[in-house]
């Protein structure tokens, strides 16, 4: 091997081993906690309840009109590439609801202690994780984070059968979008290196921390910090912009990668400012994107875009393939890693969606 290549191997080898070191440091601290405890929100003491944020209130009364609803588990679910009424489309819409739902409703036996909303957990829980069967299609599954989330806000208080369904399948589904990714030739290309590889690291670094893995996790670690070096240029940019001409793929390439970094968040582990070979950062990519966000800078979306299904949809008039852009939720989540993103979230929307308010209420300092 030349000295150059056994160079730049070793690099990448010290940059992964010193990620690995600060976060397993971590669980040394975080051992008494077997989940990712994504949500800080607090149960709420009586006192508190009567007087609770607007938004808190909304969600548990949004979640107590569905407190009877019974849960509508596939075994298969697939949106990617196909438009409205067309294949299983709407099925999967319809049924993807359940998801949202089950989150919410965590958050609202959170916030109240109503057993009820535990209950609804439970029962929505364990219907997804013993019939769904993961196709490891990172767009038709992206959407799994709210069923992550609500196991992660409630395993301990779920019943055993439930708590060893979830876990089952959460390491399922984790393992194998690892082992696919691994099984891929080096570089990355395609679809291992757009944004659907960022809906992979996510549901890998959600479900590792959930789960408490150390071996996930690390795979998580090296996994986001690869992607970081194939997807954002060192000035911020993205593949996908390039390829899509659109700042709605943006969104769809560090919404993700954001959210994978708050679950690390928990463990005390920083990847926002984490450098991969290139230089590239997840920071620097938000803040390329801050000036079309702040006003500054404008774009009309998917004009010159490469991909012929993104002409598709614009013609079916799907909300967001066309006109301006808007990413309140990404910039809502990234203040709660930087506080320098919430004015850029503020512009946006002057609140946060209503999950997000009661599961990170306060912004990063």
């Amino acid at each position: 091997m030349a000295p150059k290549v056994r160079e730049v191997n070793k690099n990448r080898f010290m940059t992964r081993a010193s990620l690995a070191t600060v976060c397993m440091l971590a669980f040394g601290a975080q051992a008494a906690h077997a989940a990712m405890n994504f949500c800080a929100a607090p149960a709420m003491q009586s006192s508190e309840r009567t007087n609770a944020d607007p938004g808190v209130r909304a969600l548990v009364k949004m979640v107590q009109s569905h407190v009877d609803d019974q849960p509508r588990p596939l075994a298969r679910l697939h949106t990617e590439g196909t438009l409205p009424h067309e294949g299983i489309y709407d099925q999967s819409v319809a049924a993807e609801k359940d998801f949202g739902l089950m989150r919410d409703a965590a958050l609202a036996w959170r916030a109240t202690g109503d057993e009820r909303y535990l209950r609804l957990v439970d029962r929505f829980l364990f219907a997804w994780t013993t019939t769904y069967q993961p196709s490891f299609n990172p767009i038709d599954e992206t959407n799994f984070e709210s069923l992550i989330l609500a196991y992660d806000m409630t395993a301990s208080a779920l019943p055993v059968k439930t708590r060893n369904a979830a876990n089952a399948f959460i390491t399922k589904m984790v393992t194998g979008y690892v082992a696919d990714i691994d099984k891929q030739p080096r570089p990355l290309t395609g679809t291992y290196r757009n944004n659907w590889q960022s809906h992979r690291v996510k549901l890998v670094a959600m479900g590792a921390f959930t789960i408490d893995d150390h071996k996930l996790i690390n795979a998580a670690q090296r996994l986001f910090v690869e992607h970081i070096g194939d997807n954002i240029a060192p000035d911020g940019s993205t593949v996908d912009f390039a390829e899509r001409d659109a700042l709605h793929y943006i969104t769809y390439d560090l919404q993700p990668l954001v959210t994978a970094a708050l679950a690390a968040r928990w463990h005390n582990c920083n990847w926002l400012p984490e450098r991969a070979q290139s230089g590239a950062t997840l920071a620097e990519a938000l803040n390329w994107l801050t000036p079309y966000a702040l006003g500054t800078k404008t774009h009309e979306e998917f004009v010159k875009s490469t991909v012929p299904f993104d002409a598709k949809r614009r013609e079916a008039g799907l909300p967001g393939y066309s006109g301006q852009w808007n990413s309140a939720e990404l910039f809502h989540l990234a203040a709660r890693l930087d506080g320098r993103y919430a004015p850029v979230a503020l512009r946006f929307a002057p609140t946060p969606p209503a999950w997000l308010a009661v599961c990170l209420p306060l912004p990063a300092r």
